[in-house]
């Protein structure tokens, strides 16, 4: 509730286009989209690094934005803000296709030193978490889990 009442506050005169980050951000958003109190368009976007491994390569699109969001503001929410790599490159690509601005939502910051830049961070967050290998609520286990109910 609280990052929704955040988000609220200050998108809900803006009309954004809200992006759901596949898979891990699936949860997270089901509940979050509930709880921001004004008209807006949601969509999806497939982006990864994982492929159902635990440790990331390339980013590799399975489905890009279908939604225009050209001079538009861009909330994407996603499960996990890690390393940032997925994360960081999801916004460069909204901003250079034409976005106004880009925003970030994230379930879950772990909390360490390796952020893919010094200055990477949400403007959203749940929580923070340890420097730990964490599954559930979205956020899988080679593939698997994303359906537990808390994180583990």
């Amino acid at each position: 509730a609280r990052v929704g009442a955040q988000i609220t506050a200050d998108l809900a005169d803006r009309n954004p286009v809200v992006f759901c980050v596949m898979n891990g951000g699936l949860i997270f958003s089901g509940k979050l989209l509930t709880h921001l109190q004004f008209p807006l368009e949601a969509s999806y976007l497939h982006a990864t690094r994982y492929r159902n491994q635990t440790s990331g390569g390339d980013l590799f699109w399975k489905a890009k934005p279908e939604v225009s969001f050209i001079d538009r503001e861009v909330l994407i929410i996603d499960d996990i803000l890690d390393e940032g790599h997925t994360l960081s490159a999801i916004i460069d690509f909204c901003k250079h296709a034409g976005a106004k601005a880009v925003y970030s939502a994230v379930l879950v910051d772990k909390d360490h030193d390796r952020k893919a830049s010094p200055d990477l961070k949400a403007d959203y967050c749940g929580l923070s978490c340890v420097d730990r290998y964490v599954f559930g609520y979205g956020m899988d286990y080679k593939g698997y889990w994303r359906n537990a109910a808390g994180i583990y």
